[in-house]
Formats: structure tokens, C-alpha cells, sequence
């Protein structure tokens, strides 16, 4: 069995990280804001994965246990807040929009040094309340727990430019294609077509942030072109696949 980590105090600090590099699971008694100024995060925990590049930020709940990976060369940036300080009333980890103001206010509050100064307390409260008013997002990739609908998505997992239908994935394994439209709605709380359109952005920033090019990562998502995969992504993030590599280099 794997062994979790506790860590009592969510630290805040700066972290910086190499492509493909973990944090394994642990957890806290403090919630948690975990940013990406440089790369792309993933935070997995046993309900599924949030995946955030640098428009995007996660709040992680107190006592959840969770994991960390890197994609790109990630510069990682921790808020710890106490676990009766929760701004956002949020009791499960969610995606966050991250404004310019609001990178700028995790930046400076995760540098040093971090004291206990009037200045560092203003700042602090001006970052509650940028997150306070930021915006949910839905970049969440639920784990499936019916294990029919988990042998269906780990095909997708292994190859999110599998464009076969419903119907043919449900016949690989052993399930009927109502069936397992049903799961995904009862299971995940969202259709087949959500999901996998979730699983592509996924996997698109993963690729992104490794700097491969964009037609290239259409192609290995599944996207039937790159502008296809452009309008997606651009809806989704704010922002084209290139202007998003762009600003990364």
C-alpha cells in the first residue's frame, strides 16, 4: 500500500520543477492554491485529474489527498491558507481563471521573503479577494469507478486520437452503447462527447507544454485539423494554441 505524506502546513513558496517530474500523493491540513507561472500542472486525486497552465490555477481543499506532475519546465507557486480560511467555499479542487492581476498577486506573494509584514498581510488580502471573484472552470477529468466505463476510457486514455464511436468502444468492452451513455451521465455527471473533448484538452496542453507543434498536437488529439483544434481551444482557454506557446518561451 501506498504510503501518503502529511504534511500538516500547506507551505507557501516557489517550486520549481522539470518536465515529467512528480510530487507524490499527500495531503494537508490547509487548502492549498497551486499555480503554474511557466508549464503545465497536473493534480490527480481518486475522483480524477485538473490540469493548469499559466491562465488557469487549482485550489486543492484541506485534507485532500492529491499528487503533483509537471509538464514543461514547471515553475510551481504554493498559497497555504488555514483551513478556516476558505474564500472561495469550496469543498472539492477546482480550476480557477487566473486574470493578469491575479498572476502578478501569486507571483509577488510567493516570493521572499515571506514574512509577517503590514505589506505582505495587504497583499494577501487583495489576492483573497482577485480569487474571490475569479471564475470557475470546467477542466475537470473525472475517474470513472464502474470498471466497464473505466476499461472504455482507458482505451481513450491510451490514445485520445481514437475517433471510433460510442458504440464501437462500448462493443470492445462487453457493454451496451445505452449502457454506457448512461454511465458516463450517472458516473463522470457529463456525456461521452464532454469527456473525451476534456481528455483531448488534457492531453493538448501536455504536448504544448513540451513545445510540439500544433498541427502536430491536432493530429495526436484527434482533432480532424488544426483549426478545429484552434477554435477549441481558443473557447476554452481565451487564447490560441500558438499564442499560448508563444507567451510560454
Amino acid at each position: 500500500m501506498t504510503q501518503i505524506r502529511h504534511q500538516p502546513v500547506a507551505p507557501t513558496r516557489t517550486q520549481k520543477m522539470a518536465t515529467g517530474a512528480e510530487i507524490d500523493a499527500h495531503r494537508h491540513d490547509d487548502h492549498q492554491i497551486v499555480y503554474a507561472g511557466r508549464g503545465v500542472l497536473t493534480v490527480t486525486t481518486s475522483r480524477g485529474s485538473w490540469v493548469a497552465p499559466a491562465t488557469r490555477a487549482i485550489w486543492v481543499p484541506a485534507g485532500t489527498v492529491h499528487a503533483h506532475q509537471a509538464h514543461g519546465e514547471l515553475e510551481l507557486h504554493l498559497v497555504g491558507l488555514p483551513a478556516d480560511d476558505n474564500p472561495l467555499g469550496l469543498g472539492q479542487p477546482t480550476v480557477l481563471a487566473v486574470a493578469p492581476l491575479l498572476r502578478e498577486l501569486l507571483l509577488a506573494y510567493t516570493r521572499a521573503p515571506l514574512d509577517e509584514s503590514p505589506e505582505r498581510a495587504r497583499l494577501r488580502a487583495v489576492l483573497l479577494d482577485q480569487l474571490r471573484a475569479s471564475p470557475q472552470q470546467p477542466l475537470h477529468l473525472p475517474t470513472p469507478t464502474s470498471p466497464r466505463l473505466r476499461d472504455l476510457c482507458d482505451l481513450l486514455r491510451a490514445d485520445p486520437a481514437d475517433d471510433r464511436t460510442l458504440a464501437a468502444l462500448a462493443r470492445q468492452v462487453g457493454a451496451g452503447e445505452r449502457t454506457v451513455s448512461r454511465l458516463f451521465r450517472a458516473d463522470l455527471g457529463m456525456t461521452f462527447p464532454q469527456w473525451r473533448t476534456q481528455l483531448r484538452l488534457h492531453h493538448a496542453l501536455v504536448l504544448l507544454a513540451e513545445d510540439t507543434p500544433v498541427t502536430t498536437v491536432a493530429h495526436r488529439c484527434g482533432w480532424s485539423s488544426a483549426s478545429a483544434f484552434i477554435d477549441v481551444f481558443r473557447r476554452t482557454f481565451g487564447e490560441t494554441p500558438g499564442t499560448y506557446q508563444g507567451r510560454r518561451s
